[in-house]
Formats: structure tokens, sequence, C-alpha cells
């Protein structure tokens, strides 16, 4: 007698992923429980709401997926098309995004976000293969001042103004 080839086969370690997604909402929910609720005339409902939905949004998809893959729900196969599957790992670049975003982190407080910022753009453009330097500094540059001042006019979120605090 042969094996039943029609009953679908489970991935159990999909169950994994289902776990972190849960873990993680429940995680995010009891941090945004901790969240003191200062309410203003700007802003009447606080910082609560948003995480809250987050982790509310993560136990659904988890409660979904795991519901999927107890179906016997697979994912499809990355297919290929527009990649080369035996093409090699581009270190250097990789490299370079991490020593861009190691930079920014450590020079962030001392230079503040207006010159890391620009690293951080300019670094990780020319790390992805822009060779237009001068074009690129002036993009980062632009990209840096406009997240410096939406943050601080349309969030009311402070960035580190570093060496540049009185200037900015």
């Amino acid at each position: 007698m042969s094996p039943d080839t029609s009953a679908p086969v489970q991935d159990r370690a999909q169950y994994g992923v289902c776990a972190v997604l849960a873990v993680t909402g429940l995680l995010v929910i009891a941090d945004a429980l901790r969240i003191t609720h200062l309410t203003s005339s700007n802003d009447p409902i606080g910082p609560r709401p948003v995480p809250i939905l987050l982790g509310v949004c993560l136990l659904v998809v988890a409660l979904v997926y795991g519901i999927d893959v107890a179906r016997g729900g697979r994912g499809e196969p990355e297919a290929g098309e527009d990649i080369d599957l035996d093409t090699r790992i581009d270190r250097r670049t990789v490299l370079l995004l991490i020593g861009v975003f190691l930079l920014n982190a450590a020079l962030i407080d001392w230079l503040g976000w207006v010159i890391s910022g620009t690293l951080l753009f300019w670094g990780a453009a020319f790390a992805l293969g822009n060779r237009h330097h001068l074009r690129g500094l002036i993009i980062a540059v632009a990209l840096a001042l406009i997240t410096f001042y939406a943050f601080a006019i349309g969030l009311g979120v402070n960035l580190p103004a570093g060496v540049l605090q009185g200037i900015l």
C-alpha cells in the first residue's frame, strides 16, 4: 500500500515565525502600556494608540498565519524571476552600508543629525552605486535638512543639532 500523498505537508518551522510575531506583538503592547498618558490640546489621544494598534496587528497576523499553517498553507518558494540565485553576495556593498549606519550611530550626538544624516544618506547612495558625488551630496544635505525640520516642526521631536546648535 502506498502512502497517501494527498495530505498537506505541514512546515512546523513556520509555527516559530508565528510565535516570534506573537511575542513581538505582546512586547510592543506591553511597552506601549508603560508610556505615560500625556495629552494636550494638540494631541488629545496621546502616544499610546499607535504602538498598541501595531501590537494588535502583529497578534492578528500571527493568528491568521498560524491558522494558515495549520491548514497546510505554505509559502511559494522564490522563483528567482528577476534575480540570479547563483550570484554571490556583494559583501562590499553590505559592509559599506553597515559601516555607514554604525558611523551615523557613533557621530549623531556629537555632530548632530544634519551632518551625520548627510553622511548616512550620501554614504548609503555611494555604497549602492551612485557615482555622482556632488549631486549625491547636495541631495543628502537636502534630505538631512528636510528630515531635521520635519521632525522638529511637524512632529515636535528635536533631533540632535550637535556642532550646529544655535545655527539651525
